[in-house]
């Protein structure tokens, strides 16, 4: 296959697909979603057959544990991946929303409209969740994608895709609205992120190598997510059973994810009383816990932590727990290490959780829960098309607003300068 011949065919199918779809109802939207929410659900069988596919041939590869689980599309996860695709049917359509109208001395009104990006390019690994999220999103924010999965989800994507072909060809919108590319040449992505003919924006999922390759090498804008190293800090002042079942929670709950607890900070004062009692919880779930001293000291036979480990997003059953003076040593641990991505304080002063908010430079900041909700789906998004840690254009899960942009727009009755 000649790359570059392919790929300018398939911009120049996208560039026409984001005009139509700029045009299109509410109702066009949403019918060609409902439409592919019942192709996915028709071939269930089919998909889930083409992920076990790519399974077999990942172990056969070793891919590690995390990354299998990442591949994996379990029927409770296939179902949440469509409910996840009706909730965004049923939100708001953003595109043509105007705010912000207000009249100026001379008589006009100016405001805001909401407006598609355009042509979205989407590079991500592992999950084939993420190629109906970002379609769906897509779609319903009046834009046309270009999805390049992970060669390891090939077999997922494509069967995926089909079903959204489908659903919109019977809605009568253009099937090249969204295009799973069908190639696993990495010269794919190459083209993909140096074609500003094609795209407008490029939103990269997956491992750092891979994040920083892109934001290295792109030529289009980047909505960037570099990693997910994730804090949560038991204050002096927690309820330590809120402690324990958060901090428990947000380790445990699944492994990798990029929302996941990655380092554990507690207040010397509770230290003592917490953490003997989490380590154990942590042991019969299998977590390595790596400490700094006074853990080690506080814990017994544990793994000494080193600089990497507090850098590290370890997407992995190991935990870095580190035992600080007070709530100040935990602020200047998570901005000195901290990826931007989340991070949670236990406490039940009030004074303290609004200082965290205030102070913690982070996409989420969260008071009293776990670092597992920083995602689109409980955030009430429908879905997230990733997680972003920039700060501009977009910032933390982007959903269907963080998909479009604003143009100003002027309202007149033959107003004219003076």
């Amino acid at each position: 296959m000649d790359i570059t011949q392919y790929f300018n065919a398939v911009g120049q199918q996208a560039r026409a697909a984001a005009r139509r779809m700029a045009q299109a109802t509410t109702g066009e939207k949403n019918n060609a979603l409902a439409n592919i929410a019942a192709a996915l659900r028709a071939n269930k069988a089919t998909i889930l057959a083409a992920n076990e596919k790519d399974l077999a041939a990942g172990k056969e590869n070793g891919l590690d544990a995390a990354l299998l689980d990442r591949l994996a599309l379990t029927p409770e996860r296939f179902n949440d991946m469509v409910e996840g695709l009706e909730q965004i049917q049923a939100l708001a359509d953003p595109v043509g929303e105007i705010t912000n109208l207000n009249y100026r001395p001379s008589g006009i009104q100016v405001g805001h409209m909401r407006v598609p990006l355009g042509v979205i390019g989407i590079i991500y690994e592992s999950r084939p969740n993420v190629t109906i999220d970002a379609a769906a999103l897509c779609l319903k924010s009046g834009n046309a994608t270009i999805l390049r999965g992970g060669s390891e989800a090939f077999a997922s994507n494509q069967a995926i895709a089909a079903c959204v072909q489908q659903g919109l060809k019977e809605a009568g919108l253009p099937v090249a609205a969204v295009q799973v590319l069908e190639t696993t040449d990495r010269a794919a992505v190459g083209a993909l992120i140096t074609s500003p003919e094609y795209v407008d924006v490029i939103v990269p999922r997956g491992g750092k190598s891979l994040i920083e390759r892109i934001s290295r090498d792109a030529t289009v804008p980047v909505i960037k997510h570099l990693d997910g190293n994730c804090h949560t800090f038991i204050d002096e002042d927690a309820d330590l059973d809120k402690a324990f079942n958060v901090a428990l929670n947000a380790k445990t709950h699944r492994y990798g994810t990029c929302n996941t607890l990655e380092t554990l900070l507690v207040a010397e004062a509770v230290a003592a009383d917490i953490l003997p009692r989490l380590a154990e919880a942590y042991q019969q779930e299998g977590v390595e816990l790596r400490g700094c001293e006074k853990t080690r000291a506080l814990l017994g036979d544990i793994t000494a932590a080193t600089e990497t480990d507090w850098e590290e997003e370890f997407l992995a059953p190991i935990l870095a727990i580190r035992i600080v003076a007070n709530f100040e040593e935990a602020l200047d641990h998570i901005h000195q290490y901290s990826s931007g991505h989340s991070e949670s304080i236990i406490t039940e002063n009030y004074t303290t959780a609004r200082r965290f908010l205030r102070e913690v430079d982070s996409s989420s900041v969260m008071i009293n829960a776990s670092t597992r909700f920083a995602d689109g789906f409980e955030y009430g998004l429908g879905a997230e098309i990733g997680i972003s840690t920039d700060k501009l254009h977009a910032r933390g899960p982007v959903g269907l607003h963080g998909l479009t942009s604003q143009k100003w727009v002027v309202l007149g009755d033959g107003h004219i300068r003076q």
